[in-house]
């Protein structure tokens, strides 16, 4: 059987645009690129290890209406295999608006994120019969927290996107092995500042449990601090491959495509240091191409997209 890999987490409906400039307060701008289709850090995560190879089921909220009719239709396209923990429900669906602006490729983001979402029932531990990996990115967390477990207790590797602090992090981090984080990311009350705060952040997210803490910084090395047999530290830096300001076409999605191509990996049994080295590489080649996905149709061609 092919390595498999299982997300938990959200999915939303992304509208994007691209335009030359965000508009200032009671302005209007023409926007003259336009995309709707699914995002979310787990669901674009499970479109990405599908588009590198790995056989994903993704375990989400989407719920019923028109707006989950589109996603749904969108993530079968894709190939990813959908429980959904809602399907009688309807407008849970989180919609998010993202511009994107032509010149830099930098996004402004507004979601509702898992907001409209009721208490999820419990997923079955059984969806991960054959799995080699579990990702999940902090949304849904109770859900989450029972399949992570069940990970845990089953041998199988958990790797949390730790996109931001939220209440229940704390929670999840006792039953994830690794934990990788955004830039963005920071303990309430802490700030993070240089490479000696971000250090201490690594070493404050050990403290709960994983054994392996990164954190990513855009366009700059992901700090690595990885937890011994014998409890010793190691630390440590992975560095992108540069790219030129004028080839970055569109940054939307480029951390669920580092935490998709990563899980994938793990999935395939790579040791984790390699396993994000290989979502590195993916996320850089990302952002020469419009959306989170959109390198993967290159790839799909035999293109340069993950080179």
């Amino acid at each position: 059987m092919p390595a498999r890999l299982v997300c938990c987490g959200l999915t939303t409906l992304d509208v994007t645009q691209v335009v030359d400039r965000l508009p200032a307060p009671d302005e209007k701008v023409v926007a003259d690129g336009l995309d709707v289709t699914f995002g979310g850090p787990a669901a674009n995560a499970a479109a990405v290890a599908v588009g590198l190879g790995v056989p994903t089921t993704l375990v989400t909220a989407l719920g019923t209406g028109a707006l989950a009719d589109v996603v749904r239709a969108g993530l079968v396209a894709a190939g990813v295999d959908v429980v959904d923990l809602v399907p009688d429900v309807p407008g849970v669906l989180p919609v998010s608006t993202v511009l994107v602006t032509r010149a830099t490729g930098e996004r402004a983001v507004v979601s509702v994120n898992g907001a409209r979402v009721p208490r999820l029932p419990r997923p079955g531990a059984d969806v991960l019969t054959g799995a080699g990996a579990l990702l999940v990115d902090g949304h849904h967390a109770d859900a989450a927290a029972v399949l992570a477990a069940a990970a845990c207790g089953a041998g199988v590797p958990v790797l949390l996107d730790g996109g931001s602090w939220k209440p229940s992090t704390p929670d999840l981090l006792a039953v994830v092995d690794l934990a990788v984080l955004s830039a963005d990311f920071a303990v309430p009350g802490r700030v993070v500042r240089d490479g000696q705060a971000v250090d201490a952040l690594l070493d404050e997210v050990a403290a709960h449990g994983p054994r392996f803490v990164a954190r990513s910084a855009g366009a700059g090395s992901v700090r690595v601090r990885r937890t011994g047999a014998d409890g010793s530290t190691d630390r440590s830096w992975v560095s992108p491959v540069a790219v030129a300001p004028g080839d970055v076409v569109d940054t939307l999605g480029a951390g669920d495509v580092l935490h998709g191509a990563m899980a994938a990996a793990l999935a395939r049994g790579v040791d984790p240091l390699d396993a994000l080295a290989e979502g590195v590489r993916c996320a850089t080649a990302s952002v020469r191409h419009p959306g989170a996905r959109g390198w993967l149709a290159a790839l799909a061609e035999g293109g340069p997209a993950a080179g």
